[in-house]
């Protein structure tokens, strides 16, 4: 694999915020951390949710998340560690292991369950939460199993090793690109006095997640589970981030959607009559 050499941005984005997760569980008992809540979806649209999973004791995560259904928007599963096995209503199904992404789009509806092939060991991931714009929130169910091996990665000139979940980072494409929200979702991998750039559209909201070490960005150090908010400087076209120690993180972007967000629980709309709708489509039978 020949090294890049990442184009320095003019001006990086700093850290307007950081952000301490919030301790939950979902689904079966599910144990986790949940970063982006409701408070931020206007904030860092177009997402809408991030949790971070991450335990070796089974009583964690083993009842993991029967069915359960979603409407509106899109699902994106990166699994670090363990295995998940996903079936849908719509006849979707795949084995989540090491390193590899889930990209489930709801649309319309989909009744789908996601449970632990595993009795013992660690589970480690993140699941983000993509809205989908107005025009496509009723488009068909579609589902990828994306296999770590097919997920783009490039080395730097620094030793930084980045994996291109979606998007487009310095020459390299992602797995998955999307036309409206143009999602940027990037592994970065820092050995210990490193540091490493990748462009941002001015127009984007975007985020980084520490979770190994500890992350600078400018003069702001973001530490191991914490979650840095870039600002939106008008002049920054990137961002620049470096480590005093090895360090992991996720970045990820989007073009905000601009338009109203109504959730109930697993169904994310424009108005408060859709998600009516979509509380007597599941009720009926009828949404998936």
């Amino acid at each position: 694999m020949k090294a890049i050499n990442p184009t320095l941005p003019r001006q990086s984005r700093g850290i307007e915020r950081q952000v301490t997760g919030i301790a939950t569980s979902d689904g079966a008992g599910v144990k986790l951390t949940r970063v982006l809540t409701g408070k931020l979806q206007q904030r860092l649209d177009p997402f809408l949710m991030l949790d971070a999973f991450g335990s070796d004791d089974p009583d964690d995560y083993i009842a993991g998340f029967p069915d359960h259904p979603h409407r509106g928007f899109e699902t994106i599963t990166y699994m670090l560690a363990g295995r998940m096995r996903h079936r849908d209503s719509a006849g979707n199904e795949g084995l989540l292991e090491n390193g590899g992404v889930q990209w489930m789009t709801a649309g319309r509806g989909v009744i789908h369950s996601e449970i632990p092939e595993q009795e013992d060991g660690v589970m480690e991931g993140f699941q983000l939460w993509l809205n989908l714009p107005s025009q496509r929130k009723m488009i068909e169910p579609w589902y990828r199993d994306i296999a770590s091996a097919e997920i783009p990665e490039y080395l730097t000139t620094d030793g930084v090793a980045v994996r291109v979940i979606a998007g487009d980072s310095n020459g390299v494409g992602g797995a998955v690109s999307r036309e409206l929200t143009e999602p940027l979702y990037l592994d970065i991998h820092l050995p210990a006095g490193a540091t490493f750039s990748t462009a941002l559209p001015v127009t984007h909201n975007a985020f980084i997640y520490v979770y190994r070490g500890a992350v600078n960005v400018g003069d702001t150090k973001v530490g191991v589970q914490r979650m840095g908010i870039l600002n939106n400087a008008p002049d920054a076209d990137g961002v620049t981030l470096g480590a005093e120690e090895d360090a992991r993180l996720i970045l990820i972007a989007g073009k905000p959607l601009n338009e109203d967000i109504v959730q109930y629980g697993p169904f994310v709309m424009n108005t408060q009559e859709q998600i009516h709708d979509a509380i007597n489509d599941f009720r009926s039978g009828r949404l998936a």
